[in-house]
């Protein structure tokens, strides 16, 4: 139907929660059991619970019981959660290089094959050049407009305590993620939306909400605020590969025969644009199973 949810907007209502990111990133990590996703994250006991049985329903995670008296299970990743790496890599890189508060360092990267610390950067899968932001033009596909890409409802609460001790949560991410209306207004301001009456009416959005998250941006220093209106700062313009490799894993599984939501074209070889992230120090394409954490 003309009015549903597209793939955007069902991507945000399945990952737009730290808690979910946070499992899928301990899951990938090797956790299976609910004792050890509890001891990686400081999360409740009711929170955990919920978020495991609501993952399973979203066939990010299944649940298989190795136990029967008394009951125990362990939770498995699927291909869904699986596909995730490239968007929790990206947004690793990202909270690494600029955002200071967490309470430790989060860990470095190094690439298995190459056995050097890296960042990671993105590509484009038909030419394989790298790319940065500015470099890919946007239209809306078959099933794409503002009002199909933002959830109908609130997304799940989020909880108050940002950080961890071992600093693991990703605090600025989730301001953008974990929001309905922020990921909208941020993907705006990456195609060229720059004043508040712009944001206000393309998303659809109370002008409250647009001004809230406007001040959430500015503060954080993603958007900067100018007499024409409202520009990505150089750290805004490096969320560029989380929102692309969130868009390509939402197209991916949530795309159905319709079309896609957004429709990206890499402007320097005029194909069409799908992310894929290389090692900064040889050059190689990157896969999950070669990213070592590095603590220090």
């Amino acid at each position: 139907m003309p009015d549903q949810p597209n793939a955007v907007a069902r991507m945000l209502g399945v990952l737009g929660d730290e808690w979910t990111l946070l499992i899928v990133q301990q899951a990938l990590l090797g956790a299976r059991r609910y004792a050890e996703f509890a001891a990686a994250l400081p999360i409740s006991s009711a929170v955990l619970t919920s978020r495991l049985q609501s993952m399973v329903g979203d066939e990010l995670l299944i649940r298989r019981e190795y136990q029967t008296r008394p009951s125990r299970s362990e939770y498995l990743t699927t291909a869904r959660s699986r596909a995730l790496w490239p968007m929790l890599t990206s947004v690793w890189a990202w909270e690494r290089a600029w955002v200071p508060d967490h309470a430790q360092p989060l860990p470095s990267m190094r690439h298995s094959l190459c056995r050097s610390s890296f960042e990671p950067r993105v590509a484009c899968r038909s030419c394989s050049e790298p790319v940065v932001h500015g470099e890919v033009s946007a239209r809306w596909g078959p099933t794409g407009s503002w009002q199909r890409s933002i959830p109908a409802s609130a997304n799940r609460r989020r909880s108050p305590h940002r950080r961890s001790s071992a600093g693991v949560l990703f605090p600025q991410t989730m301001s953008v993620i974990g929001d309905r209306w922020a990921f909208a207004l941020l993907v705006a301001a990456f195609v060229g939306v720059c004043r508040f009456t712009d944001f206000q009416q393309q998303l659809g959005a109370p002008p409250g909400t647009v001004a809230a998250r406007l001040s959430t941006f500015t503060a954080e220093e993603i958007l900067a605020r100018h007499d024409d209106g409202y520009v990505l700062t150089e750290k805004g313009r490096a969320f560029f590969p989380v929102l692309v490799c969130a868009l390509h894993w939402a197209q991916n599984v949530f795309g159905g025969a319709q079309g896609p939501a957004v429709v990206l074209t890499h402007n320097r070889c005029g194909r069409r644009f799908v992310p894929v992230l290389e090692c900064s120090r040889c050059g190689e394409r990157l896969r999950g199973s070669h990213i070592m954490p590095v603590a220090g």
